[in-house]
C-alpha cells in the first residue's frame, strides 16, 4: 500500500481546508511536389480532388486481445442456494460517473471475466445514481462495488462497506495544472478540473458570481465534494454566489451542457475533455477550443473496489486476485480502461481513505453527517 504517497498527495488539500476554516495532436506536414515546367500546363484540380487530399485518412486504433481468463488454482466452492452459485450471484455494482452504456458493456465483461477465473457467478448493476449505489450494498442487494471515494467513505460509514483495492491510473492533466510533468506516472490520486465555455467571460474563480454553474452529483468528489470546498476556500459561496447550479449526473455530462452554454462553467475530473473513453470531441470537434479549464483543484486519493461486511473471506479473496489478474493482462486491462480509465490496482485496507476523511472533517465536511 502507498500510504506515505497517498499522505504527500493528500498534504496540498490541508491548505484548503485551512482557508475554509479562516474564510468561514496536430496532422503531418505534407510532403513537398515540385512544381511542373513553366511550359507545362496542369489541369486544375477538382474540388473534390483538392478536398480528399486535405483529408488525412483517420487512423484506426488497434483492437486489443480479449481478455485471458484463466482458472485460478484453487478457487472457493459453493452449493446451489448459496452467494456465488448460479442461483445466488453475486452483483457488484458500478456508479454512473460515465456512459452508461460503456459501463455496462465493460462491467460485464469483468463479471464474465470472473466468473470463468472463480467459478463462481458474478453479475452487475449500474446505479442509476452514485447513491443508488450505496444504498445496494448497504441493503445487500450488491455486495461488491466500484465507488468512487466520497461514495466509499459515506458507504464505509454507513453500512460498514470495506475498501479492498485503489485504482491506479495514468495521471491526467491539463494545461493549467502544475503537476503536469507528471503526465502519465502511474498514480493513486487525481485532480479535479473547474472549466468554462469561451463565450461566457469565466477564466477564474471570482468570475463565477452570477453564473451558472454544473456539478456532476451530490457525492461525487471531483464533481461536487472537494469543488465546493475549493469555492469557499476562494471567495465564493455555491449556493449564494452562483445564479444557478444543476447537477448533471455525470462527468461527461458536464463537459456536454458547459459545450452548449446550458452552463457557463462546471466542475469534472481531470481532464474529462480530452479523455479518450468518453471521447467527446468526436462528437463535437470544436470542442477544445470552446470549453477550456481555468483551475484544478488539490490531489484526490483515487476510487476503488469495495466489499459489504462479512462476504466469506474466500469470496473476497478470489474477487481480490481476480481483478489483480485482469488488470496484469493486456486484455482484461483494456476492459478495465473502458470502464473507468483503470490501469491498475492496489491492495488496501479499511483504513486507506482515513486521512482524506480527516482532511474533510477539518474543511467542514464530514460524512457521518450526511448519512441519513
Amino acid at each position: 500500500m502507498k500510504t506515505n504517497r497517498t499522505w504527500l498527495a493528500l498534504t496540498a488539500l490541508v491548505v484548503v481546508a485551512m482557508l475554509l476554516s479562516s474564510c468561514g495532436g496536430a496532422a503531418p506536414a505534407a510532403t513537398a511536389v515540385p512544381a511542373a515546367p513553366a511550359a507545362a500546363t496542369a489541369p486544375e484540380p477538382t474540388a473534390a480532388a483538392t478536398a480528399a487530399a486535405a483529408v488525412a485518412p483517420t487512423p484506426v486504433p488497434p483492437t486489443p486481445p480479449p481478455p485471458v481468463c484463466e482458472k485460478m488454482a484453487n478457487p472457493p466452492t459453493v452449493k446451489a442456494g448459496e452467494l456465488g452459485s448460479a442461483d445466488k450471484p453475486i452483483v457488484i455494482t458500478f456508479v454512473p460517473s460515465g456512459d452508461t452504456g460503456k459501463i455496462t458493456k465493460a462491467g460485464n465483461a469483468i463479471a464474465d471475466c470472473l466468473n470463468k477465473m472463480t467459478g463462481l457467478t458474478y453479475q452487475i448493476q449500474v446505479g442509476t445514481s452514485f447513491g443508488a449505489s450505496i444504498e445496494a450494498l448497504g441493503a445487500n442487494k450488491a455486495q461488491v462495488g466500484f465507488l468512487n471515494t466520497f461514495s466509499a467513505l459515506l458507504a464505509q460509514t454507513k453500512y460498514g462497506i470495506t475498501p479492498i483495492l485503489a485504482v491506479l491510473r495514468k495521471y491526467s492533466t491539463n494545461a493549467v495544472d502544475p503537476d503536469s510533468a507528471m503526465q502519465g506516472q502511474i498514480e493513486p490520486f487525481y485532480k479535479g478540473q473547474f472549466i468554462a465555455n469561451q463565450a461566457s467571460g469565466v477564466k477564474s474563480y471570482a468570475d463565477l458570481k452570477g453564473k451558472t454553474f454544473c456539478f456532476v452529483d451530490p457525492n461525487s468528489t471531483s464533481g461536487y465534494i472537494i469543488p465546493r470546498i475549493v469555492l469557499k476556500a476562494n471567495g465564493i459561496d455555491p449556493d449564494k454566489d452562483l445564479k444557478a447550479s444543476v447537477n448533471a449526473g455525470s462527468h461527461p455530462n458536464v463537459v456536454t451542457a458547459v459545450y452548449k452554454g446550458d452552463c457557463d462553467a462546471g466542475v469534472t475530473y481531470i481532464d474529462a475533455i480530452t479523455d479518450p473513453v468518453a471521447n467527446l470531441p468526436a462528437k463535437y470537434p470544436d470542442l477544445t477550443t470552446k470549453v477550456t479549464a481555468f483551475a484544478d483543484t488539490d490531489r484526490i486519493p483515487n476510487d476503488g473496489v469495495q466489499v459489504v461486511k462479512d462476504l466469506p473471506a474466500p469470496i473476497v479473496q478470489a474477487t481480490t486476485d481476480g481483478l489483480l489478474a485482469m488488470a496484469k493482462d493486456p486484455g482484461g486491462n483494456a476492459v478495465l480502461r473502458g470502464l473507468y480509465t483503470i490501469d491498475g490496482f492496489e491492495k488496501i485496507d479499511a483504513t486507506f481513505y482515513q486521512p482524506f476523511l480527516d482532511l474533510l472533517k477539518k474543511a467542514g465536511v464530514d460524512p457521518a453527517a450526511l448519512v441519513k
